[in-house]
């Protein structure tokens, strides 16, 4: 499963949890508030409201944002701009919602010709499944959140993406994973001596052994409740740390045990970590500046660990059967959780707790190695 696959699947999920909060009157939406990216503002007819009342509608307005991730946001906002612009560009009305105009833009999306015209179409990528749905998700959602809701049942809609999964589905590209033998060569390739190295040492290792998405690593904290955007924080003991993170189903405990030796022990690098960099209250891992020697205050983005794991992994030569260009779309932060899915040799409940899954079977979907024939049904019937 690649990373796109996952967020589209994180947002699937937010799309049918996420409170509907209507922002508008009586469906009273201009064309250019029905292009933005989030739920329009109350109606000047409306806004008479006391300043206690004021104060508790920008409240749920905040709560309504924390609702979903902010990539589902950014992702809900880029594809509602993409549908509008579509439907501009059709002499198509966005408003009222019309499940005839949505199934339009879907077909439009998997043929290809949402934005190409013309000998263009044929060169162009079509849209994955995943991404379809996701654009759906963002158009259901704009439009609940507008308080005008739109039926995706209705035939116009169902019908045609029943037909686009049948015509156009396809086995999901996975990221390669991060084995053992791989982490060690890749942090061999990281310098001891700079403060760098030693953060990007602390991330690989605990984003292995904690099976953490990328967002959870950069996200944590050094304690409880020390930054308004933290998703967690480290808690760390005799035999290991515990992690407490808060993942897309809410918070979970995460245990990190030491390891055999120094050289690949999280708990070990994450305290070089911490005591080099000096810090103690904050988030866990952020920027290093001043050509190496400081360390900022911010928190560095989730897509610097996709960068670190793609850098260490072509650094290491892991996988030299492929190209250069191969072996950086091969790798990504997901690599580190698919690698230790892969590789921990263990009941698979407690890798599926470690990972955060609901069930086994997405645990599966992130087992590059295993025994497929450890159960073998052919010869269990006699045969």
């Amino acid at each position: 499963m690649t990373d796109s696959t996952e967020q589209n699947s994180e947002i699937h999920a937010e799309a049918s949890s996420a409170p509907s909060l209507s922002t508008a009157a009586d469906g009273d939406i201009s064309a250019a508030q029905a292009s933005a990216g989030l739920p329009s503002p109350l109606p000047e007819a409306r806004t008479a409201l006391s300043a206690h009342l004021e104060q508790l509608a920008d409240r749920a307005r905040g709560y309504v944002e924390a609702a979903s991730s902010p990539n589902t946001h950014k992702a809900y906002a880029s594809d509602w701009k993409h549908f509008s612009g579509w439907c501009r560009r059709q002499g198509l009305e966005i408003l009222p919602p019309n499940p005839h105009t949505v199934g339009l833009y879907i077909t439009a999306c998997a043929g290809g010709s949402d934005t190409a015209s013309g000998a263009a179409i044929a060169r162009r990528k079509l849209n994955s499944v995943t991404t379809i749905e996701r654009r759906l998700s963002a158009i259901t959602w704009n439009y609940a959140q507008r308080g005008l809701p739109i039926d995706r049942k209705d035939r116009h809609i169902a019908t045609v993406l029943a037909g686009i999964r049948n015509t156009h589905a396809a086995p999901p590209r996975q990221k390669e994973a991060v084995l053992p033998e791989h982490l060690i060569a890749m942090l061999e390739t990281l310098p001891r001596g700079t403060l760098r190295g030693l953060r990007d040492r602390a991330m690989l290792l605990i984003g292995f052994a904690g099976g953490l998405r990328r967002s959870e690593i950069v996200g944590l904290d050094v304690g409880r409740d020390q930054t308004k955007d933290s998703r967690g924080w480290v808690e760390i003991l005799d035999k290991g740390m515990v992690v407490t993170v808060r993942g897309k189903r809410g918070w979970r405990e995460v245990e990190i045990g030491r390891g055999s030796s120094d050289a690949t022990c999280p708990v070990v690098a994450l305290q070089t970590w911490l005591n080099l960099a000096r810090i103690a209250h904050g988030p866990l891992f952020r920027r290093v500046t001043g050509q190496g020697k400081d360390v900022g205050p911010d928190r560095l983005l989730d897509q610097e660990v996709a960068r670190l794991v793609k850098k260490a992994a072509l650094a290491a030569g892991v996988r030299p059967d492929l190209t250069e260009t191969e072996r950086a779309e091969k790798f990504s932060g997901h690599s580190l959780r698919a690698g230790l899915a892969s590789s921990a040799e263990v009941d698979e409940r407690y890798v599926q707790k470690q990972l955060g899954h609901a069930s086994a079977e997405m645990t599966r979907k992130y087992q590059r190695r295993r025994d497929r024939f450890r159960i073998n049904l052919t010869k269990a019937s006699g045969l």
